[in-house]
């Protein structure tokens, strides 16, 4: 009892003398702004806090490049699907972000010019046929000399012009996906289909039922969001650090808190107008996350491992926008003395905090590395 009594006498007297003001820990006191005071805390608190000490040490941190980019897809997973021949758009049965499969029916488009291309191309199958039969007779004519050189020229231009504008009338039909065969069979159609080239999700459609497109009008977008990964721009200053395969962090910031992993994969060989250089990475576990395309992201790519002083995690406490420990001062009996220092904070990693290096820095103290947001973040 008497030796109880005698520290909270000494407790007493520290608090009330000079400028070096003691004050007992105390988990229901809020104003913890003083930065000049010691801290005291008895044995009795310090084990029942469970609250460690520890020293500063040295860890390797990641060394990273800061950079920035967006979520892309190979230009082949990404379709803009245009009109062959211009038209007026019939029927849209499609919405921004349904999923399509490849060789599926977009949209349709009729033009009466879809009509002549047809009765051209019938035209020109009759004229070829006849013109055939006349080039064989000429050829066999000719082998018997009951025929002029000028008669045989003649046939044999006729057909192979006729042969050629055939093949190519034959072609766009199958270009606006209308079959040269029912064409032959007389089923003439004035409209004509447009279909899937990829698979994958509408993204965009420019057009709505009854507006016209011509064949440099875009009808709608699709993406394949299968495959995606990341394109970088890094500075030209950082360049010569990045190598394939190194690690990537990254986070959407409008999105997410999460950090995501990829890969360096490719690295770009000109530079851009803004003096960067394009770095394109593949995704760690793509599948199990649902990124779209166009979003932005910040990235770090690990480039090596620097050494650097750091206290664990939970001895620095964010307090009025700045970070705050507690270092030992002594210790006498059973009460722990701290003083509470402001230091200025680096990376994070692994549980650690690193600590910067201009600042001065005492290696040998001792810090509460276990129990400090109870004394300063209250």
């Amino acid at each position: 009892m008497m030796k109880n009594l005698y520290h909270i006498l000494i407790v007493i007297i520290l608090a009330s003398c000079g400028d070096n003001t003691v004050n007992t820990y105390d988990n229901s006191q809020k104003d913890k702004s003083f930065s000049n005071d010691l801290i005291a805390v008895t044995k009795n608190q310090f084990e029942k806090g469970e609250m460690r000490l520890g020293s500063i040490e040295n860890k390797a941190f990641l060394e990273t490049i800061d950079t920035n980019g967006s979520i892309d897809v190979p230009p082949e997973k990404k379709a803009i699907v245009n009109a062959t021949m211009g038209g007026y758009i019939m029927s849209t049965p499609l919405l921004v972000g349904d999923q399509v499969k490849k060789g599926q029916l977009l949209v349709t488009i009729e033009n009466p010019e879809f009509i002549t291309l047809q009765q051209e191309y019938l035209e020109a199958k009759e004229q070829l046929t006849y013109l055939k039969s006349e080039y064989e007779r000429q050829i066999l004519m000719k082998k018997e000399n009951i025929t002029s050189q000028k008669n045989f020229l003649r046939a044999e231009s006729e057909y192979k012009t006729t042969h050629a504008r055939y093949a190519s009338l034959r072609k766009q039909l199958v270009m606006i996906h209308i079959s040269p065969s029912e064409v032959e069979k007389g089923n003439i159609s004035s409209v004509t289909s447009i279909f899937a080239p990829i698979s994958g999700s509408i993204t965009d459609i420019h057009v709505s039922k009854g507006s016209y497109v011509s064949p440099a009008s875009s009808i709608l977008e699709i993406i394949d969001n299968n495959h995606i990964h990341l394109e970088l721009s890094v500075f030209e200053k950082d360049i010569m650090k990045i190598k394939k395969g190194q690690e990537i962090q990254f986070k959407i910031p409008e999105a997410s808190d999460s950090i995501f992993y990829a890969q360096v994969y490719l690295i770009g060989t000109s530079i851009n107008e803004n003096r960067t250089i394009k770095v394109h990475a593949h995704l760690k576990n793509e599948a199990k996350h649902q990124f779209l395309t166009g979003m932005f992201v910040n990235a770090k790519i690990v480039v090596g491992t620097v050494e650097k002083k750091a206290l664990p995690s939970p001895a620095l406490v964010l307090f009025d926008t700045k970070e705050y420990a507690l270092a030992l001062e002594k210790k006498e009996e059973d009460i722990y003395y701290f003083k509470q220092i402001e230091l200025k904070t680096g990376d994070v990693f692994d549980n650690f905090i690193s600590l910067e290096e201009e600042q001065k820095i005492d290696t040998s103290s001792q810090y509460l590395i276990s129990g400090a947001f109870n004394l300063i973040g209250e």
